[in-house]
């Protein structure tokens, strides 16, 4: 007879790992129509990014704030919940990531986003359709957010 007790379970390898785009990351931090849906799917998964949506998160902004679609107040309010977005960067395979670029068709930064999803087997949340057709074109399973 097993009991419930002599049952030991790692439930971290069960989280699901999501890899997550900068569009993902600003609808939320920037109260998009989609962020609850973004919150919906993320909720307890562990997100997972390639180190350079950092600075594609800093870029975004200062593009906005150029267009003036926003303020600066409003760029640091989004960057203090940007912060508080619990993910892991992960380091890409640049020789991988080149190729996939080449391949797909892609700029090196929407690349280094297959290349996460595909090392790390993860699904992508992105809301960029370009990036979506391109990753179900290499077999990368792919989150959907409706509006």
């Amino acid at each position: 007879m097993l009991l419930f007790c002599d049952l030991r379970v790692d439930l971290y390898k069960w989280t699901i790992q999501i890899t997550i785009d900068t569009s993902a990351i600003l609808a939320v931090c920037t109260d998009e129509f989609q962020k609850p849906r973004m919150v919906e799917l993320t909720m307890g998964a562990r997100l997972l990014t390639p180190v350079s949506v950092h600075s594609e998160v800093g870029n975004a902004l200062s593009a906005m704030l150029k267009r003036e679609r926003i303020t600066l107040a409003q760029a640091l309010a989004c960057l203090e919940v940007y912060k508080q977005i619990p993910v892991k960067w992960i380091e890409v395979d640049l020789p991988h990531a080149l190729t996939l670029a080449h391949r797909s068709k892609l700029y090196a930064y929407d690349a280094y986003l297959l290349a996460c999803a595909e090392a790390t087997r993860s699904p992508l949340l992105t809301l960029d359709k370009a990036l979506i057709r391109a990753a179900r074109e290499i077999g990368i399973q792919t989150l959907e957010v409706y509006s």
